[in-house]
């Protein structure tokens, strides 16, 4: 064999090792699942188990009121964020018709009204008209233009909150960081963990596509704080988000290390009481000057006692 191509060989094969040495699986794994697109049936699969969540199948993950009152008539279309799928799924069962979820045991068919995309679909299927309601963080600023140039305005109602938080792999002996912190990472100010009291290990800053609904979520904790393209994603030691019952309770994901943030853990009571630091709203979407009557009933439902009590029981932490 040619010297020269067994030594490119060999590099190759160091490379590889290096990689995955350098790499913590664990995170890693729950990363690649979230960012790449989960529109398609096998992606859905791959990050849930979409059939734990479909509404009048006795699902386990489906929590419902069965003395509510149900619509009748022009009945709206429902979408929204993948982490916040038990939540309309709960709400489809309390009170639209059996009959209008069609499921097909691997997604839902267009003519149904429980579709399951995620932040970025239901966004625009909104502003679309091919979504009436949608449950989902705030929009983007992005988000928030494609309606401004489709003559939409969003009307926002607050249903529940949730925390947005980081994660680490267990291994990780950092369990603290500040808010300074996380926008001195993502900014690429900090890039080693020795500076924030772990080891020497360079920081993996994973980040998600843009425009859903957690790379939002991570803008606003940056403010005017640029974010910095991350080049070390595959190396190091990473560094991710997410909110915080998508990796506590959909995925019950025990790989990953959810940090304390200004020394506050996210816990049903921090939230609620706002003394941790980024906790996020959870929104019910609809079209403003939408005259469809069944759309405000549905989200009359949701601040219901009825309704708060499926936010809680989904996982989620019910408003004040």
């Amino acid at each position: 064999m040619n010297k020269k191509k067994l030594v490119k060989q060999l590099a190759a094969i160091l490379a590889l090792i290096m990689l995955f040495v350098g790499l913590d699986v664990g995170i890693y794994q729950l990363f690649i699942k979230r960012v790449t697109s989960h529109r398609s049936p096998a992606m859905q699969k791959q990050m849930i188990v979409v059939s734990d969540y479909v509404p009048f199948t006795g699902a386990p993950g489906v929590f419902s009121c069965d003395t509510a009152e149900r619509i009748e008539g022009d009945i709206p279309t429902i979408d929204g964020a993948t982490a916040l799928l038990p939540l309309y799924a709960g709400f489809v069962e309390s009170v639209y018709p059996e009959g209008s979820v069609i499921f097909n045991g691997e997604a839902y068919e267009e003519e149904s009204a429980m579709h399951y995309t995620n932040t970025l679909g239901a966004y625009k299927d909104l502003v679309d008209g091919k979504a009436d309601i949608i449950l989902c963080a705030q929009p983007s600023d992005e988000q928030l233009a494609y309606a401004a140039e489709h003559g939409v305005e969003f009307e926002m109602t607050r249903i529940g909150s949730d925390a947005f938080v980081f994660i680490v792999n267990p291994s990780n002996t950092v369990d603290d960081i500040t808010l300074d912190d996380v926008r001195g990472i993502y900014s690429g100010k900090i890039n080693n963990w020795k500076e924030l009291g772990g080891k020497n290990r360079e920081i993996a800053a994973m980040q998600r596509v843009k425009n859903s609904g957690s790379q939002t979520a991570l803008e606003k904790v940056m403010g005017d704080v640029p974010i910095a393209k991350d080049y070390t994603t595959l190396f190091g030691s990473p560094i991710g988000f997410s909110y915080r019952y998508y990796v506590t309770g959909l995925l019950a994901e025990d790989k990953v290390k959810i940090l304390k943030i200004n020394g506050v853990e996210p816990t049903p009571e921090t939230i609620a009481d706002g003394s941790y630091p980024i906790s996020g709203g959870v929104y019910a979407i609809s079209r403003k000057g939408d005259t469809n009557e069944n759309v405000r009933k549905v989200k009359d439902f949701m601040l219901s006692p009825e309704g708060q009590k499926i936010v809680e029981q989904s996982g989620y932490i019910p408003i004040a």
